[in-house]
């Protein structure tokens, strides 16, 4: 049986600001039947509180404390281990990271700095790198969706820095099993009772699988026709939207 739900953002109760049919009501009849959710997200061009507000706008009202962003767990993975960073991330999300810096750093953080990207900052980066700095990064996404279409996520950076250093990045958001899990511990559940819900084949649903939950494609935000035969054979189930997945869980 499943007894908690993980819901990604953007593609699944949401797209450019506008909530999909149904997500509303998936997130009352879930409440309803006593069914614990966290929210869990990739999105590293805006802080959690300002992710929340946004959702509020929509009518979709979760706590803060239940969502997990990589901004949030990118900034815990510095302070535990006492880290100085150098950044290259969206404008949005740097006073997240403000108290954090002070030369000279120990670390490179990427995310996905949007139009902060450009040659002169990857370039210090990569040198960054080769100098003996680890990478860091708050995902690998390959592309999002919004009202303009499919869009460069991070993963394309991140994969243009590792090839060129020669190095291999620290990730900490999905699909690294480490970030499902924290939203899983706080449910004070095992892993194979909760299912995670997304519109993400790799990231959302395969990386969940890995990290020992159950995965749940919805055909809806970045799905692409022939996802589900990256998921079916771990052992993912498919949807065609968030009502078939409610009515799966319940």
């Amino acid at each position: 049986m499943i007894h908690g739900v993980l819901f990604d953002l953007e593609g699944v109760l949401s797209i450019g600001g506008y909530p999909l049919p149904g997500s509303r009501e998936a997130l009352l009849s879930l409440r309803a039947a006593g069914i614990p959710m966290r929210f869990i997200t990739n999105s590293t061009r805006l802080t959690r509180g300002a992710i929340v507000n946004r959702l509020s706008g929509m009518g979709l009202e979760i706590e803060t404390s239940h969502l997990f962003s990589p901004v949030v767990a990118a900034r815990n993975y510095l302070i535990s281990r006492k880290l100085t960073p150098h950044l290259l991330v969206h404008p949005n999300i740097h006073s997240e990271f403000a108290d954090l810096l002070g030369p000279p750093p120990d670390v490179v953080l990427i995310g996905d700095a949007g139009p902060d990207f450009g040659y002169e900052a990857m370039n210090r980066c990569f040198r960054l790198l080769l100098d003996g700095l680890p990478l860091l990064a708050m995902g690998c996404n390959r592309y999002f969706r919004d009202d303009s279409g499919l869009n460069l996520d991070l993963g394309p950076f991140v994969a243009a820095l590792e090839y060129a250093a020669e190095l291999e990045a620290i990730i900490l958001g999905k699909p690294a099993s480490e970030f499902f899990l924290a939203a899983v511990n706080s449910l004070d559940l095992p892993p194979q009772d909760v299912v995670m819900v997304g519109d993400d084949a790799e990231m959302d649903v395969c990386g969940a699988l890995s990290a020992g939950l159950r995965g749940a494609l919805v055909r809806t935000g970045k799905y692409r026709h022939g996802d589900e035969a990256k998921v079916e054979p771990l052992g993912g189930r498919v949807f065609d939207d968030i009502d078939a997945v409610v009515d799966y869980i319940l």
